[in-house]
């Protein structure tokens, strides 16, 4: 599957770690096997060998828990992707619909049914939707959902199994996960273009000579999602997803060939950059965030930055407290079994205790003994606004609004807004303009008037006086930079909006701010945009009215500051 020279390239420490998992995975076959030759009858015939098998499918548990996307290297994700395209072209699941038929004596055949190769057929083609799913090969997605429907119908054609509703929901979800994004770009023939969000080449603001900014490097990331009714597929989230792909790097040998149909694999062999570590938690319960977090902080090297998302349901306090300390806002949810009344509600048998299944702010104070970049998206984001400092390492947090107009709530269910603005500021910025979908050729130009803004606004930032310096401190890390100027742009878009501003609460970046300079050059640049996408005659959109009564008042009344108070200040 690999050549020489990709094996070459793999650490001495993470051949042990392969080398360690195959042992495990031949011992827990061996193991099972030998559990079919045993004498079907006695009990302590078969409970020693049952022990040790379960001890070593315990072990081998642990290490994938241990090890699951731990390296972040897309060159795996292609290793996968090339494994499964092989399997695909050279056709090994073709025979598995077809019956076996067995002869016995006197002519008799017996035509057998095995259900059981094709759902290992039905999952194969799962595991390789997500694949082509964290590569964004969007056009080999849609091929594969399409045969999967196939397989599915067949399937349950054919079987009466009980897993039928399973499979047909995998299907529903994996079909509403591809279609989520509310803007679609387009070829002059209609076909939809691709677009990658990983960071590019010039996808972040370069630092200009005499820029001071810090040297911290983000090594480690944790991406957690517990949204309820949140499109998802496997075990990822929509949300989770986008900002997967906001924390991954473009590689060199895809760039060029994102746009392109069909499978074709480059010759060339992609240049070896590092993307930062990142665990992915799907709903996890307290104790398993706990020990994900614990479990990075502690590796994580020196001059280094754990980064953690939450994009999670929001836990609100019962009641009025005489206190206002960090557990006394409520947080955001972690996994229960119990407890959950009508998404965001929360039930307790006592008020006078603290939501147990919640992670408050003060359940991450140790943690910011390290260098800390928090992004809280959910309804109680505002429970993190008051974060303190008590170490006096570099800390960040970026809070999402806490509720949304009602047009807006209503695509609650393919992603947050905030996050879309992270991950692609451009396709947010059209969707609150009321846009469905835009031509290539505009689009780019789009894209390149936003990179202006993000320059625009890294000067404005570096060449602050009164800024907090934690934010300068995250500012030399490529990953970082892009997350901190497209959430100012996205600040400047929510207040600039109409519908932002029918009443306190939607908007949260309201009062004061850390950022005390003029951000006249920003206000300009999205109302650019939207003068932009005006001029265009031949585009077959309406006039994204949304921003066009500023521009009147902006002409006439000339500089008007701008602030973000979502970017914390945290003092001690």
């Amino acid at each position: 599957m690999s050549s020489g020279g990709a094996e070459d390239d793999i650490p001495q420490a993470e051949r042990k770690t392969v080398t360690d998992f195959c042992y495990l995975l031949d011992k827990s076959k061996q193991l099972f096997n030998g559990l079919r030759d045993l004498p079907q009858y006695g009990q302590k015939q078969w409970q020693s060998y049952f022990g040790r098998t379960f001890d070593v499918y315990t072990k081998l548990w642990k290490f994938q828990q241990q090890h699951r996307l731990r390296t972040s290297e897309t060159s795996y994700l292609n290793e996968a992707f090339s494994f499964y395209s092989a399997i695909r072209q050279r056709s090994y699941y073709s025979q598995v619909n077809k019956e076996d038929s067995l002869k016995f004596g006197c002519g008799v055949f017996v035509v057998v049914f095995r259900p059981e190769l094709v759902v290992k057929k039905l999952r194969y083609y799962a595991r390789f939707i997500v694949v082509c799913l964290l590569l964004n090969k969007m056009d080999v997605v849609k091929d594969l959902v399409k045969e999967l429907s196939d397989e599915i119908e067949d399937y349950t054609h054919r079987f009466n199994t009980e897993d039928q509703v399973e499979w047909n929901l995998v299907l529903q979800e994996v079909a509403a996960f591809i279609e989520a994004d509310p803007v679609m770009v387009l070829n002059d023939d209609n076909t939809i273009v691709i677009t990658s969000n990983r960071l590019s080449e010039t996808g972040a603001p370069l630092l200009e000579q005499g820029m001071i900014v810090g040297q911290l490097a983000l090594a480690d990331a944790l991406i957690i999602g517990n949204c309820n009714n949140q499109v998802k597929f496997s075990e990822l989230t929509i949300d989770m997803f986008r900002m997967l792909q906001a924390l991954e790097r473009e590689p060199m040998n895809l760039a060029s060939q994102m746009n392109k149909p069909g499978m074709q694999e480059s010759t060339e062999k992609p240049a070896r950059r590092e993307n930062p570590h990142k665990y992915l938690l799907y709903k996890p319960t307290f104790s398993q965030l706990y020990t994900f977090l614990a479990a990075s902080f502690k590796e994580l090297p020196a001059n280094s930055v754990l980064l953690i998302y939450l994009s999670a349901t929001g836990v609100f306090p019962s009641g009025r407290s005489d206190s206002e300390g960090p557990y006394d806002f409520g947080g955001v949810l972690t996994n229960s079994n119990r407890d959950i009344i009508n998404g965001d509600a929360i039930h307790k048998r006592n008020q006078s205790y603290k939501e147990m299944h919640c992670l408050h702010p003060g359940d991450l104070y140790p943690f910011t003994r390290k260098p800390l970049f928090i992004i809280v998206d959910s309804s109680n984001s505002v429970a993190y606004k008051n974060f303190t400092n008590l170490f006096g390492q570099p800390l960040v947090c970026l809070l999402s609004p806490t509720a949304y107009p009602k047009a807006l709530q209503d695509q609650s269910q393919r992603g947050s807004l905030f996050t879309l603005f992270l991950n692609n500021p451009l396709m947010a910025f059209l969707f609150v303009s009321g846009l469905s979908s835009m031509r290539r050729g505009l689009w780019e130009k789009c894209q390149d008037y936003l990179r202006k803004i993000n320059r625009d606004i890294a000067q404005l930032l570096t060449h602050s006086r009164s800024i907090d310096q934690s934010f300068l401190q995250f500012f030399g890390d490529e990953f970082l930079r892009l997350l901190l100027t497209r959430f100012i742009f996205c600040s400047a878009t929510m207040r600039m909006h109409k519908i932002f501003r029918v009443r306190r609460g939607i908007c949260p970046f309201e009062n004061n701010s850390p950022v005390h300079t003029e951000l006249h050059c920003l206000r300009m640049g999205v109302l650019g945009i939207t003068v932009l996408l005006w001029l265009q005659k031949d585009a077959p959109m309406p006039m994204p009215t949304a921003f066009i009564e500023s521009v009147p008042f902006y002409l006439s009344k000339g500089t008007k500051p701008l602030t973000c108070s979502s970017l914390v200040p945290l003092h001690q």
